[in-house]
């Protein structure tokens, strides 16, 4: 048994140490196999139906105001809010449109990790979620593009495409994905994944990362979130697995790392510091992201795909 986390300068990366011949890098599919129907079962559980574009920008429905962040369009500042709450607020407009989406997939070495009570990998489960999501994007009419951080080489991104080939294209690059490279250590692994998104994603595109987050590099949260300042649609799903959201260890054990090769031995007083350290770094990463104007959702894999879906589509929205 195994339970990961990487929480950085708070506690110690944590896996429970595994045989070798049980630390996988090809998916660990569990129950969630086979893919490609049960993304299809899946997406039928989800309202696919028309939808109100979440574009910002010019538009015919006035959507609120957010915080004015560098890089936004200055021809939507409401100079008014300067005078009244003396700090700068960005007028926001909604319209009718169909979108791209854009997904990104970690497939780093920590994604691999599935413990005893989720019925897949962390990659399997974000896996289906992608392709299922994929497939309510096609019955809306949706482009759909894809990306990886980390991963095998073999497993190649997807370019920006409609038609009902795509959801083909989207499957057959998650399965031939394993989990692979540790994210935290280089920042081109990151933007091997999304550079390709904030320099050409359009006005309203929808983005949905899909990670635990826990072993991204420092600049992860702010370079992702920045997407959204684009006028496009960010939702981070930080995907962990039932024991890295508990930690329900409580017997001394010898913990070691997927990526980073670093081992600890937990007392009975690790798993209240681990799960301190964890809410601290999901608060850190909700504030970069909300104040960008992206949004955050946290996930375990025991949960119901088409709920999980159900509410990435909603945040959307």
């Amino acid at each position: 048994m195994s339970a990961r986390s990487s929480i950085r300068n708070n506690s110690p990366r944590i896996e429970a140490v595994r045989p070798a011949k049980d630390v996988r890098r090809a998916i660990d599919w569990g129950s969630l196999a086979p893919i490609r129907i049960r993304a299809r079962v899946v997406a039928e559980g989800v309202y696919a139906g028309s939808h109100r574009s979440a574009r910002k920008g010019a538009g015919v429905e006035f959507g609120g105001h957010r915080a004015y962040t560098p890089g936004d369009d200055l021809r939507h500042l409401d100079v008014r809010s300067l005078l009244r709450h003396d700090h700068l607020l960005v007028r926001q407009f909604e319209t009718e449109t169909d979108r791209a989406l854009r997904l990104v997939v970690d497939a780093s070495a920590s994604m691999g990790y599935r413990g005893s009570r989720a019925p897949g990998s962390k990659l399997a489960w974000a896996a289906l979620v992608a392709a299922a999501l994929a497939r309510v994007a096609i019955k809306s009419g949706d482009p759909i593009g894809m990306s990886f951080i980390g991963g095998s080489k073999d497993a190649r991104p997807v370019p920006v495409r409609g038609g009902r080939e795509v959801f083909e294209r989207v499957v057959d690059a998650l399965e031939a994905q394993s989990a692979e490279g540790e994210a935290g250590s280089s920042i081109a692994m990151l933007d091997a994944a999304i550079g390709s998104i904030a320099r050409s994603a359009r006005r309203g595109s929808v983005v949905v990362v899909l990670s635990d987050l826990l072993d991204l590099p420092p600049q992860a949260a702010a370079r992702i979130g920045a997407i959204s300042t684009r006028g496009c649609v960010v939702v981070v799903v930080q995907t962990l697995d039932p024991d890295e959201a508990d930690f329900p260890f409580k017997e001394t054990v010898r913990l070691k790392s997927l990526e980073g090769g670093v081992t600890v031995e937990t007392d009975e007083a690790a798993r209240e510091r681990y799960l301190a350290a964890l809410a601290a770094e999901q608060a850190a990463w909700r504030q970069a992201l909300v104040s960008r104007g992206a949004k955050l959702l946290t996930m375990t894999t025991d949960r119901d795909p088409v709920a999980a879906v159900r509410a990435i589509v909603e945040a959307a929205l």
